[in-house]
């Protein structure tokens, strides 16, 4: 395989740093993040067999408890599945669990193609549309007033994690205010999403891309501020395919 080191902040360091977590890093979550990239990135194919575990414990210098503990996440995620006599096998992408917080960010890390983040811009309109409305005749006054504080916050960044924090801040507020626990159950989808979308193409080096972004989240906080949910619905819709284009309009200049 081809060796890759971990850079000094990983995207699922960089999520945890924008939402607010304490990043992890330790000898787990090392091995983990070096296998989860190789297998997304395709170092180790479909169908292939990882190396023996003592390949592993020679590559990665750690214990047999703890290169166990990382294929055990690998296998809880859908990845990889131990089988006697033939070793331990990388799994279809349909089998691996698209949902999971390190699966997202191992793609993201590996550098997504524009229909990987299409793929993502269709799943969030299929959830934030539905949030948005919900939100619209559910929120509190409280709630309301919160989302448009956030919507100006978002257009006053002055740099691309302040703008992050705020962008993500509103989206799960938006996905309390609905009042479904499923909705926030699923916000990892849209956590780290957004980081993504904010690694490849953030607005605030662009203030009229800045100012648009700002009143486009306004436009979905006024709309449930109104009660209104088919405006809230056509905001949010509005919101996630402008990310999406802008990433995919940045992916394709960078070639």
């Amino acid at each position: 395989m081809v060796a890759r080191q971990a850079p000094e902040t990983t995207t699922s360091e960089l999520i945890a740093t924008i939402s607010g977590r304490v990043p992890t890093r330790n000898l787990h979550s090392l091995v983990l993040w070096q296998l989860g990239v190789a297998i997304v990135g395709g170092d180790y194919p479909e169908g292939s067999i990882l190396p023996s575990d003592t390949e592993l414990l020679a590559r990665f210098a750690v214990s047999r408890t703890v290169l166990r503990e990382a294929l055990k996440t690998l296998a809880a995620k859908g990845m990889i599945e131990a089988r006697a006599r033939i070793g331990t096998r990388v799994l279809p992408r349909r089998r691996w669990n698209l949902f999971d917080a390190d699966v997202l960010a191992w793609h993201f890390e590996t550098g997504p193609d524009v229909d990987f983040l299409r793929s993502v811009a269709e799943v969030r309109i299929g959830i934030e549309l539905q949030s948005a409305a919900l939100a619209a005749e559910r929120r509190s006054e409280a709630q309301a007033a919160h989302l448009v504080a956030l919507a100006d916050a978002m257009g006053e960044a002055t740099t691309a994690q302040e703008f992050a924090r705020a962008d993500l801040a509103f989206h799960r507020a938006v996905a309390e205010a609905a009042d479904n626990p499923f909705m926030a159950s699923i916000s990892t989808l849209v956590e780290v999403a957004l980081t993504a979308v904010f690694t490849i193409s953030s607005p605030v080096n662009d203030g009229t891309k800045l100012a648009e972004t700002a009143a486009a989240h306004g436009a979905i906080a006024r709309a449930i501020h109104d009660r209104d949910p088919a405006k809230a619905r056509d905001a949010m819709r509005a919101v996630i395919s402008d990310g999406f284009a802008r990433s995919a309009e940045r992916m394709a200049a960078q070639g």
